[in-house]
């Protein structure tokens, strides 16, 4: 067996015990040419090609505008999300590299993060299926196969978890559903980007109140419930800094919070029953081991844009358990994929070094905060030192991490 084969295989005991390895696929080559251009400005998101051969495409993003931006390569149904690329600072660029079958696509970009997005486009996919191929076929799929058994066991983990959240919710003992909250909201964050590829299901169960508001959305899920356990004072704010808490609020009633409750059990399941679907299957089997690496990037993106400011659990405190979260999901992901970094060469194993030192390093910064087991303190009792040092690992860590996907397909 070769390191290759022997780290797989290590990473399969770890994570997801013994599995029983579906059928080999095949993969064509990398698609050739230059990268399609996307320039993304307050009102327009320019793209430089409005079609492409299948195979591996990497879109250049650069941010012309005066907010932070994202890049979307939505699926034909519009929603869900084949490819992304988060929090592009004004004069920035960054690359999203997919692996891409043919077909109809949309392009879309999205200033300051929130709303329906910018210069949707249509984008078109030519050519034959593209799949895995070459000697190391069986470890990509491998790989895939192992991927698919961390989400659907977090999936599996958090639906009894939320029965029993609710349940305290709804009974209006908020004193055990505070402490269930944040390690609920573990197995959902380690898998987040699974479930923002389904259209609005992400913001039914993981919104915001500032995002649901922006969007025009019901404001549901983990953050509605949340400002109920933890009623906001009267001089409080909203998340977006400037509206009081109070305004146009109220405690739920029983029969509400009974709803609510529903709702995101609800939700769940939905999330549950595509995961365990072959429809989630033949998402991750068309993306291969780009699609593994790009949620490695993602996980860590939803760090560097929510948790790092305080903002995602802005009554309870509790950002911290959803940052580490996110760092294990992504470290997971990385995992399953760095020995195909490494087998590319120098570059390659020089880029590995720099990833696993990047998470040794964010993880060490973190653990001075407490842990997911024993818990970790308020986010409102961080300095802005502290919060500096965790922003300089989390920068460190991205921009090698940023060039994961790219590596692991040569």
């Amino acid at each position: 067996m070769n390191t290759l084969s022997r780290s797989l295989a290590l990473v399969a005991v770890t994570a997801a015990g013994s599995l029983v390895l579906a059928g080999c696929v095949v993969r064509a080559d990398q698609a050739g040419g230059d990268a399609i251009t996307v320039t993304s400005t307050e009102d327009s998101c320019e793209i430089s090609s409005a079609s492409a051969a299948s195979g591996t495409l990497n879109f250049a993003v650069t941010n012309a505008g005066s907010e932070t931006t994202e890049f979307y390569l939505l699926a034909s149904d519009g929603l869900r999300i084949v490819g992304e690329v988060e929090n592009i600072a004004p004069g920035a660029s960054r690359t999203l590299t997919v692996l891409t079958q043919p077909g109809d696509y949309y392009t879309l970009c999205k200033p300051g993060m929130i709303g329906d997005g910018v210069g949707r486009a249509a984008f078109t996919v030519t050519g034959d299926s593209v799949a895995v191929d070459g000697e190391d076929a069986e470890l990509k799929q491998q790989a895939v196969d192992l991927y698919a058994a961390f989400v659907k066991d977090q999936v599996g983990q958090l639906v009894p978890a939320v029965d029993e959240f609710v349940a305290a919710y709804v009974a209006g003992d908020d004193e055990t559903a505070k402490q269930m909250f944040p390690q609920v909201r573990a197995y959902y964050e380690r898998i987040e980007p699974v479930a923002e590829a389904l259209g609005d299901l992400d913001p039914r169960i993981d919104y915001r109140e500032v995002d649901a508001v922006a969007e025009g959305l019901d404001w549901t899920g983990f953050h509605r419930i949340e400002k109920d356990l933890w009623v906001p004072a009267s001089d409080a704010l909203n998340s977006d800094g400037v509206t009081p808490a109070w305004q146009d609020w109220e405690p739920s009633t029983p029969e509400q919070r009974a709803e609510f409750g529903d709702l995101l059990i609800a939700d769940v399941q939905e999330l549950y029953d595509y995961v365990h679907g072959n429809e989630f299957i033949d998402a991750l089997e068309s993306q291969g081991i780009a699609g593994i690496s790009n949620g490695a990037i993602a996980l860590l993106d939803e760090v560097a844009t929510g948790k790092i400011s305080g903002e995602e659990d802005w009554w309870s405190g509790t950002d911290l358990y959803d940052f580490a979260a996110n760092v294990e999901g992504s470290k997971m992901a990385f995992s399953l994929v760095r020995d195909f970094a490494v087998s590319s060469g120098p570059d390659g194993e020089q880029l590995v070094a720099q990833i696993d030192e990047g998470y040794a390093q964010l993880e060490a910064e973190l653990a001075t905060f407490g842990s997911l087991q024993d818990g970790f303190v308020s986010y409102s009792t961080l300095t802005d030192a502290d919060t500096r040092a965790l922003s300089d690992r989390i920068n460190a860590l991205a921009e090698p991490l940023s060039q994961l996907t790219v590596t692991v397909l040569q």
